[in-house]
């Protein structure tokens, strides 16, 4: 059997007999990123025993014995289910709970989130302050379902006036973001949004295509880029409910 090394360090040693390495992270590495974790993280919540095993691990459906992070009854599950799911037998009884159900599609405040924003982000998010009143003292929201091992998602930009979350979208240096898996996330996302009453609508720069009736496709952030945002709101919400926050110094944008 061929082994097999990744480019994150993973897997076979480099120049081991019979290996081959990959130009690419392994498949625990990658979900890792994808669900916005660390490796250390997974260290910490599997059994002390079985520390070293997980540090080398490059199989997502590789079980282990992991301690609940809110102190219940250790649980065996997948790597992929730790990272994805919302954890042991009696979390994930909470998290269909009536209390929990009835918060969600709440926006709120989560304390010290430290997310990723490119100045690409941040001109959209400038432009449309320039023409709507933005919140900004909330930065995710709660959901019906797990999303990554959580019940909450982090849109870009919440508008929580109109249910409405804005994502801009695009390849980036590796040209590989929001493409194949990271799309089927993406759309993931929107469908746990939209489960709680929210719609989502997606910038798409860089060479990326529409993935659905909400998205705005571009070369670039523009001007018109902001106006096309507020005109698919008006289509989605009405112009009553986006007249309500529009800036006074702003040019209405309409159908």
């Amino acid at each position: 059997m061929t082994a097999v090394g990744f480019s994150c360090g993973h897997g076979a040693a480099p120049g081991s007999p019979g290996s081959v390495v990959l130009r690419r992270a392994c498949p625990v590495c990658m979900l890792v990123h994808e669900t916005q974790r660390t490796r250390g993280e997974l260290l910490g919540r599997v059994a002390p025993a079985q520390r070293a095993a997980v540090a080398a691990e490059t199989r997502v459906g590789a079980e282990y014995e992991w301690r609940c992070a809110r102190g219940h009854d250790r649980y065996r599950a997948s790597i992929a289910e730790v990272l994805t799911g919302t954890g042991c037998a009696k979390c994930r009884t909470a998290a269909i709970a009536p209390a929990a159900l009835a918060e969600a599609g709440v926006p709120f405040m989560k304390p010290g989130l430290r997310v990723g924003t490119s100045m690409t982000e941040q001109r959209l998010r400038a432009l449309l302050g320039e023409r709507l009143r933005l919140h900004h003292r909330v930065n995710a929201i709660r959901i019906a379902r797990t999303f990554h091992g959580r019940r909450e998602v982090w849109p870009d930009i919440i508008v929580p006036s109109l249910r409405i979350a804005v994502e801009y979208d695009d390849p980036g240096r590796s040209r590989r973001a929001h493409l194949g898996l990271k799309e089927a996330s993406d759309l993931d996302k929107d469908d746990a949004l939209r489960e709680v009453g929210w719609d989502v609508i997606r910038v798409r720069g860089g060479g990326l295509g529409p993935i659905g009736p909400n998205s705005i496709v571009c070369r670039s952030i523009t001007a018109e880029v902001a106006d096309a945002v507020v005109r698919r709101m008006r289509e989605l919400r009405g112009d009553a409910a986006v007249d309500a926050i529009t800036l006074p110094t702003a040019t209405s944008v309409r159908s």
